[in-house]
């Protein structure tokens, strides 16, 4: 997420109980986890694993565990636990909001959009116009719908991303500070999940459309014109190109990119980037004529060992 203005760094370390490493003078510009971050950004790490990949990144401001000499352009702040500092600072720059009513004072909804009865369009929700919102519907706060969107019953847009930090005999609920943004002429189908970000936009493109029972993870972002079948699951932080197929029961798993107009049969499911204008089958997914030699191989398996028995 990035600020409306600058926040001074020495005010985030005040507010955290943080101890500055660098250049104090500064002010940070945007809140973002590791994968989302762009100069001016503060995001935080606390595990050595993920050292170097943070002091690498293109974050400015980093909460860190560990007192070391900050890389050039950037500067540290060290908390004993980076993960509660940065918390605190997401729940404060987008507080979790509470409506009374079914459509909330602050939602601004367009002309010719339609709100059936029993949807719920929570605070600073922005829906744009001519736009069909079916019953039973759930929009969380935060939410930005553009024009002739049409989301049907029992979906819910917005929900908290799904990121906990183990701490042993318990786990710690991050804080939700991202939105999901939809792009006009989206149909998103009946009892279909579409998660908020950490702390940017879970996005679905324009044109794009979604069968019932899909689930999108936050951070995620789908092109333009994709189809995605029935009950399609797709994990954190995936990018998804433009014309991509998704058919039914496919998965894909958190931190990889699709290319466009790649085609993922149904009940297949990959934990690695696929390249776009390909077709790809099975679990792990793979190009369809690699995939299909494959399980014809598979097949003959029995017959080939009787044969060697009798040898």
């Amino acid at each position: 997420m990035k600020f409306p203005q600058p926040i001074p760094l020495r005010d985030i370390a005040l507010q955290t109980n943080s101890e500055i490493i660098g250049d104090a003078a500064g002010s940070v510009t945007g809140l973002n986890e590791i994968h989302n971050v762009s100069e001016g950004d503060i995001t935080f790490v606390d595990h050595p694993k993920y050292y170097s990949l943070a002091l690498s990144s293109a974050a400015t401001f980093i909460f860190i565990n560990q007192k070391i000499d900050p890389p050039a352009g950037k500067t540290l702040l060290y908390n004993v636990d980076p993960f509660i500092a940065y918390n605190a600072l997401a729940t404060v720059l987008q507080p979790t909001l509470f409506s009374r009513s079914s459509v909330a004072a602050s939602a601004r909804i367009g002309t010719g959009t339609m709100v059936h009865p029993n949807a719920y369009i929570g605070e600073n929700v922005v829906i744009g116009k001519n736009c069909i919102i079916y019953p039973n519907v759930t929009i969380y706060p935060y939410t930005v719908l553009g024009d002739n969107v049409i989301i049907h019953g029992n979906s819910t847009i917005g929900g908290d991303a799904f990121y906990y930090k183990g701490r042993g005999t318990h786990y710690d609920k991050m804080h939700t500070a991202g939105r999901v943004l939809i792009h006009d002429d989206v149909e998103i189908g009946s009892g279909c999940t579409i998660d908020a970000g950490v702390s940017a936009d879970t996005v679905i493109g324009r044109g794009t459309k979604l069968d019932s029972q899909v689930h999108i993870g936050h951070d995620s972002t789908i092109g333009e014109h994709c189809i995605i079948c029935a009950q399609v699951g797709i994990a954190g932080n995936v990018r998804v190109g433009n014309f991509v197929t998704l058919y039914g029961k496919s998965a894909l798993s958190k931190n990889i990119s699709v290319g466009d107009r790649a085609i993922l049969l149904g009940s297949s499911a990959s934990a690695k980037s696929l390249e776009g204008g390909k077709t790809y089958l099975g679990t792990p997914a793979d190009e369809i004529h690699r995939a299909a030699r494959q399980f014809a191989i598979v097949k003959m398996l029995p017959d080939l060992w009787d044969k060697l028995k009798k040898l």
